[in-house]
């Protein structure tokens, strides 16, 4: 391994392994504060804990509030570096799903498998950013290097609107070259997988209305067959002909009867109707995720043409949210990121990192800037994302870490 890598490189493998405990000890202290995204004082709270550690390496920090988008904030870092090789972009966040009164809190650790709200999403790839970026500093690779720093706030519930929560990482986006994005690492058959795309989510709404009347009727020409039959009709058909590569299609709500009403968070309602009488009103709510825009274009057009073939006496309408997150489509220079990586993982005797299928991640932040090159999972090992019992694997710290540092060194070298 020692004979494939630089001196400055073998410099950064040996920080690494030397700071193993003491970056430890920051996930350690980073998980013991709660950030769920509606916890905007501890959201800032492990802003201001992060803040010094970024300074220390040169960076220049800000807190950008953001209140006015109903969330706490983004930290953002910037080193500036001799102006000659690629700027690069690091995107991270500060927040996780579990709020104060969720009752999965703390940390655990089991020889090399941590447990805690956030371990894996995605405090651990936050430390492992700041350790690759401390080796960087320790071989001298750093002083060069042009790097802003992105930790959003609010990756997990985003604020609105979202051109609000989110023009100033498309700002930074702008201003850089390529998007490294620190969140979890992914696994298959225990086999480190690269990550060069991401689907969209987008969210849609149906309303469907119809008359109403005593079901003796229910279908017969002077009736119809009420909303509740016209909604069931456009999900079925949305389920028969909407499939397609990469594509998935979800329905996560129904209410449906003589009357209905959605609660203040659009998260359930309430109905009311009787078996006897035909419904007047129904809805549903889901998401659709798809990897590119013209691919989403193309499916927003099939939805909204199987709602327009309404039953008789029925109408409905399909709206989207215009919130949702865009797509990251698997692009040449995002294969060619990997392709670097690659040679990263060879010079340190590493398994190659064949590319993931887009339909295994989320949704993410470094959608927003897919303009640049990109790569994503950067971050820690673990299971159970977003989960009770979420758990980290510290042996893919050191790893990550040394990947990162090098493929960041090696990008900041590389001609613009």
């Amino acid at each position: 391994m020692a004979a494939a890598l630089t001196p400055a490189e073998a410099r950064m493998v040996a920080t690494i392994e030397a700071d193993h405990e003491r970056n430890v000890q920051v996930l350690h202290d980073l998980v013991l504060v709660n950030s769920g995204t509606q916890n905007l004082k501890g959201v800032e709270q492990v802003g201001a804990m992060l803040r010094p550690l970024f300074e220390a390496l040169g960076f220049t920090v800000r807190w950008i509030p953001m209140t006015h988008a109903g969330r706490a904030g983004h930290l953002v870092a910037e080193h500036r570096g001799n102006g000659r090789g690629k700027r690069l972009l690091l995107i991270g966040h500060l927040d996780t799903v579990f709020e104060p009164d969720s009752p999965f809190q703390g940390w655990k650790r089991t020889g090399d498998i941590v447990e805690g709200p956030g371990v894996g999403d995605m405090k651990g790839g936050d430390v492992i950013m700041l350790a690759a970026l401390k080796a960087m500093q320790a071989a001298g690779t750093l002083k060069d290097a042009d790097i802003v720093v992105v930790l959003t706030g609010d990756e997990e519930s985003p604020g609105s609107p979202l051109s609000v929560a989110r023009a100033d990482l498309i700002e930074a986006g702008r201003r850089s070259d390529v998007a490294l994005d620190f969140e979890g690492l992914q696994r298959e058959g225990g086999r480190d997988i690269g990550s060069i795309a991401r689907r969209s989510s987008t969210s849609w709404t149906i309303t469907a209305r119809a008359r109403s009347g005593h079901s003796s009727g229910v279908c017969k020409p002077q009736v119809g067959c009420g909303a509740i039959y016209e909604l069931t009709r456009i999900l079925d058909a949305f389920r028969r002909e909407l499939a397609e590569k990469d594509l998935t299609y979800n329905v996560g709500m129904i209410l449906g009867g003589s009357s209905m009403a959605l609660n203040a968070g659009e998260t359930g309602g309430t109905a009311t109707g009787k078996p006897n009488v035909i419904a007047s009103d129904a809805m549903a709510r889901g998401d659709i995720r798809t990897l590119s825009p013209e691919q989403e274009a193309r499916v927003r057009a099939r939805m909204q043409a199987i709602v327009g073939q309404n039953l008789a006496h029925t109408e409905a309408a399909l709206s989207f949210s215009d919130d949702g997150y865009p797509p990251m489509a698997p692009t040449a220079g995002n294969k060619a990121l990997l392709a670097q990586l690659n040679q990263v993982n060879a010079a340190l005797g590493l398994p190659e990192m064949p590319a993931g299928d887009p339909a295994n991640r989320g949704a993410g932040d470094i959608s927003f800037v897919a303009f640049i090159d990109g790569l994503v999972g950067l971050g820690m090992a673990g299971e159970g994302s977003h989960a009770a019992g979420e758990t980290a694997d510290l042996n893919s710290l050191d790893v990550q870490a040394k990947r990162a540092a090098l493929l960041m060194t090696r990008l900041s070298k590389a001609p613009r």
